[in-house]
């Protein structure tokens, strides 16, 4: 029952020992989910709050999507999956990477839970090189401007941090072309 793993998934301590935040695992999901969100892992901010995507990335996230913050946070529409379930700590340009313990433990059965969904939308490097595996790009931009390859079932996003405007000024495209195909897919399902 989705209820019982979501509950076995916020007393998850597996990598205690490695998150200097302690641990608290951050995860959202529905039977009735009909799109999953694979970012990387939680910020402070996210991790103080427990809401996932709650902060500037979040906000652009919900942007690219066209989607108000009700629809966003109504998990029969959305799940939200991060490859790392607890912020892992920071680096030296911004946070460390995801935690590699939590996707092979935890998203197969969330998965398993959630038969209705139509699309999974990898954000970023590592979720990008976790499900597409040898047919990720050698490049996320090449991965991104990629995306129909990986159509029907995944949607390849870079990140929406502010710290990425560098990224998407130099790639207007994306804007021009991806944002709005995204769009018009998540309405179509939602």
């Amino acid at each position: 029952m989705m209820e019982n793993l979501l509950h076995d998934i916020r007393q998850c301590s597996i990598c205690e020992a490695h998150l200097p935040l302690g641990p608290r695992p951050i995860a959202t999901g529905h039977p009735d989910s009909k799109i999953v969100i694979i970012g990387q892992a939680p910020g402070t901010k996210v991790h103080a709050s427990g809401i996932p995507w709650d902060d500037a990335s979040g906000r652009q996230l919900r942007k690219w999507l066209n989607v108000s913050a009700d629809d966003f946070y109504d998990e029969t529409k959305f799940a939200i999956i991060p490859m790392g379930f607890c912020y892992p700590g920071k680096g030296k340009s911004g946070d460390l990477p995801p935690r590699k313990e939590c996707a092979p433990q935890w998203h197969q059965p969330l998965f398993d839970h959630m038969e209705k969904v139509e699309l999974v939308i990898l954000i970023g490097m590592y979720a990008q090189k976790y499900y597409l595996k040898e047919k990720a790009k050698r490049t996320l931009t090449e991965t991104v401007a990629n995306y129909k390859d990986y159509l029907p079932t995944y949607f390849t996003l870079p990140h929406p941090s502010p710290r990425n405007r560098f990224w998407l000024t130099k790639n207007p495209w994306f804007d021009e072309e991806v944002i709005p195909q995204l769009q018009n897919k998540v309405n179509t399902i939602l």
